[in-house]
């Protein structure tokens, strides 16, 4: 049995700019289908504006889906009640983009990795001193350092204190939602290089959202593509990155930079720019700019379907 489950999600938004306008609906999340095994990790890439995180923060419970199934564990998310959400913040948690932001600037690091414990009654106050002296030895923050405040901190510290927060209730899956976006690259490989360590060490899974795909490949065991609220491709990360299918994929990777000068690829370059979820397209949502479009494209909504052995994509070309 899968840890996460995810069937047709929809999460639909409704924008009004003025008294007299008609309300518009945002289709951020369009049918989205995808599992996540127990000590797996599932890198979920796009273009900004494709639903990545609204994907995250629906299956988080932090905003109700309009539409579909969240299983968790077996347990389905969209019918819980509060008191069973809290219990399921414990085995659900989240790493946020921007480390500068998402720690409370007033409170010491201290405070700030105690507070889930306190919220769900975990331990006395010497068995919550011994956890958090554990965590921030796991993640290289010294313990005299715990009663420092975020400011005193850098951008890849204060990621790791983020990081240790998440795992401060021993959860089952992260969603990590631009992790290192905001880190400079040498940074990022040490932060990385953590996950994967403390993954490894604590049978956790990832859910980890990233619009670079050399991130993604370093720390996925799958890979979704998302465009425009919906899954285009998704498949293992060395099937995807040697094979890949769908037009908008194959687009993605050869926009990937490569180390060796000598080396090119041969870029696709997609025309016109990303469409509104407010208006997308009839058929295909990626036909108007799909270097492979055909007449049918603009009528005909391709479904997910499996083109090899665990190898899904939507397109009717492929």
């Amino acid at each position: 049995m899968a840890l996460l489950e995810v069937t047709n999600l929809k999460q639909h938004f409704t924008s009004k700019k003025g008294v007299l306008a008609e309300k518009t609906i945002i289709k951020a999340v369009d049918g989205v289908s995808i599992t996540i095994e127990e000590g797996q990790t599932l890198g979920v890439v796009g273009e900004s504006g494709c639903g990545k995180s609204s994907l995250g923060r629906s299956i988080l419970g932090l905003v109700q889906p309009t539409e579909g199934s969240i299983k968790f564990k077996g347990e389905e998310v969209t019918e819980m009640s509060s008191k069973q959400m809290k219990e399921l913040r414990k085995d659900m948690q989240v790493v946020f983009q921007d480390p500068y932001a998402s720690l409370n600037p007033r409170n010491t690091i201290r405070q700030i990795l105690e507070a889930p414990l306190i919220i769900h009654k975990i331990g006395n106050k010497k068995e919550r001193k011994e956890r958090i002296e554990s965590l921030v030895a796991k993640i290289g923050i010294r313990k005299e350092q715990l009663n420092n405040y975020p400011h005193e901190f850098s951008g890849g510290q204060r990621q790791r204190i983020g990081i240790a927060r998440a795992l401060t209730l021993n959860p089952k899956l992260i969603i990590a939602d631009e992790p290192v976006s905001a880190l400079d690259v040498s940074v990022q490989s040490q932060v990385l290089n953590l996950m994967v360590d403390l993954q490894q060490e604590m049978n956790l899974s990832y859910m980890f959202i990233s619009h670079d795909l050399s991130v993604v490949q370093h720390i996925s065991d799958k890979v979704a593509v998302m465009y425009l609220g919906r899954v285009v491709e998704i498949a293992n990360v060395d099937e995807l990155y040697s094979r890949p299918l769908h037009p908008y994929t194959q687009a993605l990777l050869s926009a990937v930079p490569i180390a060796d000068p000598l080396q090119k690829r041969n870029r696709i370059v997609l025309q016109g720019d990303l469409p509104s979820p407010a208006n997308p397209p009839s058929g295909c949502p990626f036909h108007t700019r799909c270097p492979m479009a055909v007449k049918e494209c603009a009528s005909i909504v391709p479904n997910l379907e499996e083109k090899s052995p665990e190898h899904f994509a939507a397109c009717i070309r492929v």
